[in-house]
């Protein structure tokens, strides 16, 4: 049968398909830009035909609004990773949070821990053939879709197409609502100079022809200020965003010195502006994968000379990283920083960096502290802990004793912090810091 006649034979409209939707149903929605913010106003518009339903993703970009507490009687969150519009739900115990490994998720859909009952996914409108792509987002949205009973898709014409095995074609869609809005766009960060200087120091311990993870936000993009003269650098990250484009656009990053996917930039979702999702419309230089094979410390460390690099809110005497929690509070999630700690640490000549300024709270806490903080998880263990950067300096705590460790960060936190740190670690070792 003809693609485009299978594909006139699903277009559905859009009250019609969240409908298909029943109480006690697991939904999972797709991931960060590529949430389908169509369907999620039309199922919250409809509420009142729902008991129970259980709304599953990662980063949430849209409204949220199914945390709200006038929307309990009809949807529970159950957040993978916590941002601003579920934030307030979880911690006021109106959402769950699942701790997981990024690279994890899909294993959670595909042997049954999480089965899916409805993907809710925002697609690229179809090519020739009949192949829509999943944009921005393949990440756990593709292996989702795959486990799912019933598939709704929003098919936008502002959706790039990206390629790799990105793809899925019309027939195996339920629903099709055809919409056209701006996928979202996240602006690049302000860069203070705290940051610049973190970023200096971490293109210090980057050589020309490494492969790099970045992560998103002021950091990551205020070391990419600082690899302009860098030659033959490669990406293999969970994601990348606009300050990438600039180093391919210069030279800088052209992938061939990689030793997996040489010439390619291997990624599994993306968030930035309209120039980033222009960079990668139709572009085969970029290549995306679902979450389990782009996060995968084993496929991570056939990239040899692997940098990784990250960010965390506290880090201790001994080195633990905690990334993704404030004491009790679930702040954010753990992402695939371990994936990728894990993927460095493995790979021949590899390096993870936990990057971070060194105080919080406009100057009023110091992020490297003797104890974490009461009800705090470990994100990163003092195991896997290798390089620390703030703008004080860098820390390798490869190989070091705990009090090796401890005089090393101490050396890198903010001097008005110092005397507190220093009375803690000659109390624990019984000798003067000197």
């Amino acid at each position: 049968m003809d693609w485009k006649k299978i594909y006139k034979s699903k277009l559905t409209k859009l009250e019609d398909a969240v409908k298909k939707i029943k109480s006690r149903d697991r939904v999972v929605t797709g991931h960060a830009a590529a949430e389908p913010q169509k369907l999620i106003d039309a199922m919250i518009r409809n509420k009142d035909q729902y008991e129970d339903v259980e709304i599953v993703h990662m980063v949430p970009l849209g409204k949220g609004e199914y945390t709200h507490p006038e929307m309990a009687p009809h949807f529970r969150h159950n957040a993978l990773f916590v941002g601003g519009s579920t934030r307030q739900g979880v911690a006021e115990a109106r959402a769950d949070y699942t701790p997981c490994f990024f690279t994890e998720i899909p294993r959670l859909f595909k042997e049954g821990y999480l089965p899916v009952d409805v993907a809710l996914i925002q697609l690229s409108r179809p090519d020739e053939h009949g192949y829509c792509s999943f944009g921005v987002s393949n990440d756990y949205t593709k292996p989702a879709t795959e486990c799912a009973k019933l598939v709704i898709a929003e098919v936008n014409d502002h959706m790039p197409r990206t390629m790799g095995d990105s793809f899925i074609h019309v027939s195996d869609l339920d629903c099709i609502i055809e919409t056209s809005y701006p996928i979202i766009e996240l602006n690049p960060p302000k860069i203070g100079d705290v940051e610049k200087a973190i970023g200096e120091n971490c293109a210090t311990l980057i050589n020309d022809g490494d492969t790099l993870q970045l992560g998103i936000g002021a950091i990551p993009d205020a070391v990419l200020l600082f690899l302009k003269d860098k030659k033959d650098l490669g990406i293999h990250s969970e994601m990348f965003s606009d300050g990438v484009v600039e180093l391919v656009e210069s030279g800088v990053v052209n992938n061939k010195r990689k030793t997996l996917h040489k010439d390619k930039m291997i990624v599994t979702f993306l968030m930035g502006t309209q120039r980033l999702y222009d960079f990668v419309n139709n572009n085969p230089s970029v290549e995306m994968y679902s979450v389990d094979y782009v996060n995968n410390p084993y496929v991570i460390m056939q990239n040899e000379n692997m940098v990784s690099i990250n960010s965390c809110i506290q880090v201790d005497l001994m080195g633990q990283v905690v990334s993704d929690t404030i004491g009790l509070k679930q702040f954010s999630g753990v992402g695939g920083q371990i994936d990728y700690v894990r993927g460095a640490s493995l790979s021949k000549g590899g390096k993870s960096i936990i990057a971070i300024p060194s105080t919080a709270s406009k100057g009023k806490l110091s992020r490297i502290v003797p104890f974490i903080d009461e009800g705090a998880a470990v994100t990163t263990s003092r195991n896997d802990v290798h390089y620390i950067v703030t703008e004080y300096g860098i820390a390798n705590l490869r190989g070091k004793t705990l009090k090796e460790r401890g005089r090393a960060l101490i050396q890198i936190a903010h001097p008005d912090f110092k005397p507190m740190l220093i009375e803690e670690w000659e109390r624990r070792f019984c000798t003067k810091f000197e």
